[in-house]
């Protein structure tokens, strides 16, 4: 009777090992899955910014340094390797601050704004906007949920015994936490 108990303890011992092993892998690729959302609304955007800076320089021939500093971030965001990923948010961030004066450059010219080719690429690059945010949220949230569990008791030590560390959040850049400065002068 002894043995039939130690087996069965044994086996739900190996039941529950094998579980906690195999959520930690899950939590581990839906992280994975998530990081690859946000990278392809990263390409997306990027396949849409030469559309977008073409319809602009048909209008604007004066904004050159704001059209090459656009082009030479999105050059600089795809050249970064797939798993850099802290980077390529600072990058894209950078980028989304450039496109930001491209919306600025289109208040400057109200044909510009009148284009409908400008209207459809502003919707979808908004529409971007949207879902890349969306997506560093869902990031930021599975990586809590795996990061706790490779940290909490009985989980920590089969994340140990397999090497699983923490994933890195991705973190919002300093410059966008400041308040901005409005002025009507």
């Amino acid at each position: 009777m002894t043995t039939i108990i130690i087996i069965v303890i044994l086996v739900l011992l190996v039941v529950a090992y094998v579980m906690m092993y195999n959520s930690l892998v899950n939590l581990r690729t839906h992280a994975q899955e998530a990081w690859s959302q946000i990278d392809v609304q990263l390409r997306r955007r990027n396949d849409l910014i030469p559309n977008l800076l073409e319809t602009v320089k048909g209008y604007s021939k004066y904004e050159a340094a704001t059209l090459e500093k656009v082009t030479s971030l999105r050059t600089q965001l795809a050249s970064l390797p797939d798993d850099a990923h802290q980077e390529k948010m600072d990058v894209s961030n950078r980028l989304t601050q450039a496109l930001g004066s491209v919306y600025a450059v289109a208040e400057n010219y109200p044909d510009l704004k009148a284009s409908t080719e400008y209207t459809k690429l502003m919707e979808e690059l908004s529409n971007t906007e949207n879902k890349i945010a969306y997506s560093r949220q869902l990031y930021n949230s599975t990586v809590a949920t795996f990061d706790a569990r490779i940290q909490t008791f009985p989980s920590n030590m089969v994340a140990k015994v397999h090497h699983f560390t923490a994933m890195e959040y991705l973190q919002v850049p300093e410059s966008a936490k400041e308040t901005p400065k409005v002025s009507f002068d």
